[in-house]
Formats: C-alpha cells, structure tokens, sequence
C-alpha cells in the first residue's frame, strides 16, 4: 500500500484537476478511493492518517505528540496537522491537483486549506471539489472494530468483509495479524463520535464556499468508484 509521502507519477494528461477532498467518518473507505483516484488521474493521494502512523513509527518528537491524540481517539491539533499538509502540498507531484483523505477535519484547517490554496502559486489550479462519502452507523463500526493489518506485509483484513484464510493469521505470509489502537472499540466509539461534534459541520461550509458531491459509500467499492470518477470527468471537460 503506498504511503503517504510517496511521490506519485506527474500528471500528463494536460488538465489540472485541482484539490479533491474526501470526507467521511473513519471506515467510510476515504482511503481506498483515494488510491484509486490517484491511479486514475496520476495524482498523490495525501492521507494524515498514513503520515501520523509513520511518524509514530519513527518514534519522532512530532510522533510522540501524535501518539497520546490518536491512541485517546482525539483529533490531533491543528497547528500539528496543517504543518505536515502543507509540507507534502510542496512537493511538484502536487501541482496538477491531490487528493487529501482525512484533512481538514475542523472548520479552522478548512479555514487554513483555502487561504494556502489562493496564494499565487495555486492560482492556476480549480477550486478544490468536495467528496463525501456517507456510510450507516452500524456498517461503520463494523468495518473499524474488525480491521486487521500484517505487520509483515501491511496487508489489510476485515474479520467481517475480508476474512483471513485461518483465522488470525495473513495469507501471504502466516505472521499474526494485529489490530491497530485506534481501531479497538472503545476508541473507535469515541472517533465517531469526535468526527459527528467537530466534522460534520464542514459539509455546511464547504457548500458555502464550492462543490460538495455525495456519494452512497456503502455499496460495492467499484460502484463508489464509477460515481466519483463520473464526477471528476465531468471536472476534468468542465462541466
């Protein structure tokens, strides 16, 4: 799975697409979307979510403040995380467009995106569009609760949707698959209910200031797929 400092192949195509922005709660498949949009259209996917775990991983100055946020359930603050976005939207990967998964998440990021985005240098990009992935409660907490991941490979599983061969154990390999902090229930109930306080009202102000899109994220992940890329190719011949 690429991570999220990854470079991506520069798009060639000759249209820039400009900032593509999935929202939805954590489990909502933002990120499995996102690396599909970015195979499509040769864009980064630039994901906190994978930034945050790596900078953990290093056991950073930066991933031991990360660290006592994101295991709590906590959003991590912004100053925190608009310091490491606008780092990555730096890079010339990004200046045809990127996909952000999991950013912003509070109104002042939102605040902080738009500001950076109409600076000089981002003129000649669109607005940024809006894609929002809605997804039931119940499926939600599912897809969290039971998510798995190889600590060898970094291959993902779902106890509910996309169970391993023998239970507990990855296919590829047979290391012993683990659950990541964040995704343990108590903290998964808290990450719902810290994204319905402090993200939902981001849906409003986003379709105050430009496009908004929502799509059923529920159904087969192809069928999301189909509705997005509908969407940004009608971006793409200006519609």
């Amino acid at each position: 799975m690429p991570g999220s400092l990854s470079v991506a192949t520069p798009n060639t195509a000759g249209v820039a697409i400009g900032a593509i922005i999935l929202l939805g709660v954590p489990g909502a498949g933002k990120g499995t979307q996102a690396r599909r949009i970015a195979d499509r259209y040769r864009i980064p996917a630039i994901s906190t979510g994978d930034m945050f775990r790596e900078a953990i991983q290093a056991d950073s100055a930066l991933g031991r403040q990360v660290r006592q946020y994101l295991y709590s359930g906590e959003l991590v603050p912004d100053d925190l995380v608009t310091a490491m976005v606008a780092a990555r939207l730096e890079r010339p990967d990004c200046r045809a467009g990127f996909i952000l998964d999991g950013f912003p998440r509070t109104l002042p990021q939102t605040d902080w995106l738009y500001r950076y985005l109409d600076r000089a240098g981002r003129q000649p990009l669109p607005g940024p569009i809006v894609i929002s992935l809605s997804v039931g409660y119940n499926e939600l907490y599912r897809r969290l609760s039971g998510r798995r991941y190889c600590p060898v490979c970094h291959r993902n599983y779902n106890l509910f949707t996309q169970p391993p061969r023998q239970p507990g154990r990855c296919d590829l390999d047979g290391a012993e698959l683990l659950q990541r902090k964040d995704d343990q229930p108590d903290v998964v109930r808290e990450r719902l209910a810290a994204y319905e306080r402090q993200t939902l009202p981001l849906l409003e102000a986003f379709r105050q200031r430009g496009k908004v899109f929502e799509v059923p994220g529920g159904e087969d992940v192809d069928h999301v797929s189909a509705g997005i890329f509908a969407i940004l190719d009608g971006r793409r011949q200006g519609a």
